[in-house]
């Protein structure tokens, strides 16, 4: 299982990023089932309807990630919290950041995030071009 971050889901809405065709393929092509947290919402309101003011994008964008993960999103609960952290003091992440990789530890999930400072350099997730899929 592929948890995905909100850059990716980002990502895959903007030709302008850089893992555009990754996320893209990830996202919207590839057959294998992926995850988000229930803050991937926010996260993704916040960035692409608050900061750039593309409200309907924001709304479609928060559409996808329902219909695409259905079931499998996972809401964020005190255990996480706990758990996330731990992990932003451990390697100096935001509770955001922290909080996807809880979730993808406790489910035994791979975390893909565009994140290439904070999480991918770290171990913690991989980039959309390097994620395993079928």
């Amino acid at each position: 299982m592929l948890l995905l971050d909100a850059s990716v889901w980002i990502a895959a809405a903007d030709a302008d990023e850089a893992y555009f065709d990754s996320a893209r393929a990830i996202v919207f092509q590839a057959p294998a089932p992926v995850a988000a947290l229930d803050l991937t919402f926010h996260e993704v309101a916040n960035a692409v309807g608050a900061r750039d003011r593309l409200y309907g994008d924001a709304i479609d964008l928060c559409r996808a990630i329902a219909v695409r993960c259905g079931e499998r999103i996972v809401a964020v609960d005190v255990e996480l919290v706990e758990s996330a952290l731990g992990i932003s003091a451990e390697h100096g992440l935001t509770a955001y950041d922290a909080a996807y990789v809880a979730a993808a530890r406790r489910y035994g999930w791979t975390l893909v995030s565009t994140d290439i400072a904070d999480l991918v350099s770290k171990g913690l997730a991989v980039a959309p071009d390097a994620a395993d899929y079928p």
